[in-house]
């Protein structure tokens, strides 16, 4: 077999192993609240939320994965070594933070990740400044969304329904939290399924494999393939769930009520739904992270953990360099064995 193909199937292999561990990691962003209300078991809740991110295919678009395979770092500067070392290096930091039960940001991981490699390759001119410009924008923009948004829906709702039995209220909400939940699980797969194909339609444009007009224009038939495998494979990755992380999001930050859980996860859905249609990669952890704080802040500050959101939040910063430096070693690696990697 040509070593180009072998190095193609390679990265798409790679890639989707990606997309299926962050579906598992960030599964807690679909269901920690839902799961702590208990409105659904874990285990339903997983089902529940994997039908929803791989019913994300038909209904988001494509245009993350265009920002993600072109407006990010030069192709003319990427080789499938230095898709393969952004690759190693986004799993490799996603399956650390995964065993510290931190809710980092695969997105993010996958972003320095690639970025590293190719800095590692060709220098600080691989990378497309301007394309950088609202994902870094959005690490403060879109917590802050879902905080502002979610504190909003808090205190409107306790409004409406102040003389209404705090009974009645649960058990409305423990239906509308199904919804709510389902609408995180859409946007969370049509967000974050849609990175894994940027990368993907990468690979093949450098393998060869791909005419630079297929890889920027109009996503046609000959994506869907690559479309339906992404969805499909962080769906089966969200099924198998990422526990140590529901359990950071669902109890450790805030107490929550099912009225709590559907405010954070509305103004989370609403957050993601509009970055993925504008072609915005943010983050689905920091935006559901921003609106359970947003929940929790509307009882009382202390009511907020802000030692575990402090963490969290340091976790964030140090994402995108982590994810570089361990592609770049990589690529490195790789280079010893392959000089014109």
């Amino acid at each position: 077999m040509h070593t180009s193909l072998v190095l193609v199937l390679l990265t798409v292999l790679l890639a989707l192993m990606f997309d299926f561990i962050n579906g598992f990691h960030d599964a807690a962003n679909s269901i920690a609240t839902v799961v702590s209300t208990r409105v659904l078991s874990p285990r339903i809740a997983v089902i529940w939320a994997a039908i929803f991110n791989f019913a994300a295919a038909f209904g988001l678009g494509t245009a993350v994965a265009k920002t993600v395979g072109k407006g990010m770092v030069h192709l003319e500067f990427v080789t499938q070594y230095v898709v393969l070392a952004g690759l190693v290096g986004a799993i490799v930091w996603n399956l650390i933070t995964w065993f510290l039960g931190l809710p980092t940001s695969s997105s993010h991981a996958l972003f320095g990740g690639y970025a590293g490699a190719a800095i590692a390759r060709a220098g600080f001119k691989a990378i497309i400044v301007s394309g950088w410009k609202n994902t870094l924008i959005f690490i403060v923009i879109s917590p802050m969304i879902g905080f502002i948004l979610a504190l909003g829906l808090m205190v409107a709702i306790s409004w409406i329904f102040k003389a209404a039995a705090p009974r009645k209220v649960d058990k409305l909400f423990r239906v509308l939290q199904l919804i709510s939940s389902a609408g995180v699980s859409f946007a969370h797969g049509g967000n974050d399924a849609q990175k894994t194909m940027g990368i993907v339609v990468s690979a093949l444009y450098t393998g060869g494999y791909m005419t630079a007009q297929e890889a920027s224009g109009n996503w046609g038939h000959f994506h869907l393939p690559i479309i339906l495998g992404a969805y499909f494979t962080i769906a089966m990755g969200t099924y198998f769930g990422g526990w140590r992380i529901v359990q950071t999001m669902g109890s450790k930050i805030t107490k929550l009520k099912p009225v709590g859980g559907f405010c954070a996860e509305t103004a989370a859905a609403i957050t993601l739904v509009m970055t993925a249609l504008w072609g915005i990669p943010v983050s689905t952890t920091h935006t559901i992270t921003g609106s359970i704080i947003g929940v929790g802040s509307t009882h009382r500050i202390s009511a907020v953990r802000w030692g575990v959101a402090r963490r969290i939040v340091w976790a964030w910063i140090i994402t995108i360099p982590a994810g570089a430096i361990m592609a770049a070693i990589t690529y490195w690696m790789i280079r010893i064995f392959v000089p014109n990697a």
